[in-house]
């Protein structure tokens, strides 16, 4: 089950994960076809699976990597479990996470999602919320379908992050309108939108393999550390990033004045280019292309963009010592810690 991955320095190529979607997509499919059918339809074609009018996709696989439902299956396997036991969780999970980029994008108005445009632009906002509601409500539902106490654990690992999430998607929302933030503030934002989650995959992989309290504690911190390595990665492809790769509005965040980490970092500094960044943040007119092409060289010559990447290199170290402490077996630490670098190194 396991991919065979080589003692060498981690490369920053991401790993084959065909074996997670032969587990996760028929038991993800079964879930997304119970939803009602207005929600069922906005769903499958946000997961790439048909087109606008509901005719099945050319791949019909979808985009994306699986990555949190892959954390949770490896999570299982690294303390003694099976992946099979887990899949409950790993459906769970992606489920989540389809909920929070629905939303995401309504809430952001970012129009374009994997390559295409976002469900709210095709079906509208009211059905992309409602569609966000229900993934929400599949997923505590395939949360608590694990056997006995497992499942009881699974939800409650479920709704915490949940709380933290949203939480977290809040702070992120009103530091549009701040006239200051931290980058302590930020990476305790980033720890709730975006490391709650990860956290939960991970500890859900331990949950129900039945692991022992402090491996799941190792390996939700192990998430959680990831968690806000990945979002600062994905802040530096938000502004220097290609959209043909990511299939997201690249500059989006800087023409909305977005705080995110670079931003942040570069806004902390002292100098006259930090100081011509936060004049910039601080006009009242929108920005024009070419205002968003100076706003992205100056939070690079403020050393913003090498901010947010040493913190991201940072965050996974720290999330590898989490994961030491969950005595996880060697193979599957060597693909956890694969993944990790993987995803702090990507281009897409």
């Amino acid at each position: 089950m396991l991919q065979q991955v080589t003692d060498s320095a981690p490369t920053g190529a991401f790993p084959r994960l065909d074996w997670v979607d032969e587990l996760l997509v028929p038991a993800l499919r079964t879930a997304v076809a119970a939803l009602p059918a207005a929600e069922r339809r906005v769903a499958e074609y946000h997961r790439g699976w048909c087109e606008a009018d509901g005719t099945p996709s050319e791949s019909g696989r979808g985009t994306g990597k699986s990555v949190r439902p892959a954390l949770t299956l490896l999570s299982a396997v690294a303390v003694g479990g099976t992946a099979h036991a887990a899949v409950p969780g790993a459906v769970a999970v992606e489920l989540v996470h389809d909920f929070t980029l629905l939303h995401d994008d309504v809430i952001d108005g970012d129009a374009l999602r994997r390559h295409r445009p976002a469900a709210w632009s095709v079906f509208g906002v009211p059905a992309a919320v409602l569609t966000g509601d229900a993934l929400l409500v599949a997923a505590v539902r395939e949360a608590a379908q694990a056997p006995g106490e497992h499942g009881t654990a699974a939800v409650r690992e479920v709704v915490d992050a949940l709380l933290e999430l949203v939480a977290g998607q809040s702070s992120d929302v009103v530091f549009e309108d701040a006239s200051e933030v931290t980058v302590a503030q930020y990476l305790t934002m980033a720890a709730g939108k975006t490391g709650a989650l990860m956290g939960c995959a991970c500890a859900l992989g331990g949950v129900l393999a039945g692991a022992a309290d402090a491996q799941v504690r190792g390996l939700r911190e192990f998430g959680r550390r990831l968690g806000v390595a990945f979002q600062c990665a994905d802040d530096v492809l938000g502004i220097w990033g290609r959209t043909a790769r990511s299939g997201k509005p690249v500059g989006a965040d800087l023409a909305a004045r977005k705080k995110s980490l670079p931003v942040v970092a570069a806004l902390e500094r002292d100098g006259a280019t930090s100081r011509r960044l936060r004049a910039l943040y601080a006009a009242p007119e929108p920005l024009t292309e070419r205002d968003v092409e100076l706003a992205r060289r100056l939070v690079e010559e403020a050393g913003g963009r090498q901010a947010a990447e040493d913190e991201a290199r940072h965050q996974v170290a720290d999330a590898l010592r989490s994961l030491s402490c969950a005595q996880p077996t060697a193979e599957a630490y060597r693909q956890l810690q694969e993944i990790a670098w993987a995803m702090t190194r990507r281009e897409s």
